[in-house]
């Protein structure tokens, strides 16, 4: 067998929508003050971790936060659709509290397997293609340290699909802004298999990355 891919999944660092709004795709979502000091952080983390290839979301916010981690590891940033933020469509840019009363978006948080976003895509869709971004990834990069910077939901049905996990179940953990999941996947027929090794680590609260 050969060697596991260790793959750092990253959530993008705060901005100032975080909480308020369901960005999407929208154009000009940049890190704000706090976010780009959790980004310094997490450069130093992932500087540690010995990463090999850093890969982002095509997002302005996932490559605001991608920067600093290529700046201190000298690493390129390889831009891959796949891990891309889930595009929401018609509500791209509405803000939580307005969203609360469509019925849609009941049914989109009830039943992840099911839902669709009006005129984006299904969750079913976006673990398709992020699978299928993570098998490249893997192909690419054989027992390789990957660091992809990606988006909240994006990890979850990743991390669901190697959790065994329905999507209909993606409220059941966390994925928090600036946080690392970790992955480690061999390749095999049929697709890579792997196991999570950490899910939403905080580098900000770690000594070894604040000594970094």
């Amino acid at each position: 067998m050969r060697a596991a891919t260790t793959v750092f999944l990253v959530r993008h660092a705060s901005h100032d929508r975080v909480g308020d709004t369901l960005c999407g795709r929208m154009p000009g979502v940049r890190l704000g003050e706090t976010g780009r000091a959790q980004s310094r952080v997490l450069a130093g983390y992932l500087a540690a971790q010995r990463i090999t290839a850093l890969l982002s979301s095509p997002m302005e916010r996932a490559l605001d936060t991608a920067a600093p981690i290529a700046e201190r590891t000298g690493l390129p940033v390889g831009i891959d659709d796949g891990f891309n933020e889930i595009d929401v469509g018609e509500w791209a840019g509405r803000r939580f509290d307005a969203l609360a009363a469509d019925a849609r978006w009941t049914a989109w948080n009830s039943r992840r397997e099911a839902a669709r976003t009006p005129g984006g895509e299904s969750m079913i869709e976006v673990q398709r293609r992020a699978l299928a971004a993570l098998a490249r990834l893997v192909n690419d990069h054989p027992g390789g340290r990957v660091a992809v910077v990606s988006h909240c939901d994006v990890i979850k049905a990743v991390l669901a699909a190697h959790l065994g996990m329905s999507l209909n179940d993606y409220m059941c953990f966390e994925i928090d802004p600036a946080s690392v999941s970790t992955l480690a996947i061999w390749p095999q027929d049929g697709g890579p298999r792997g196991k999570v090794l950490s899910l939403n680590i905080h580098p900000a609260v770690l000594p070894q990355a604040n000594a970094a």
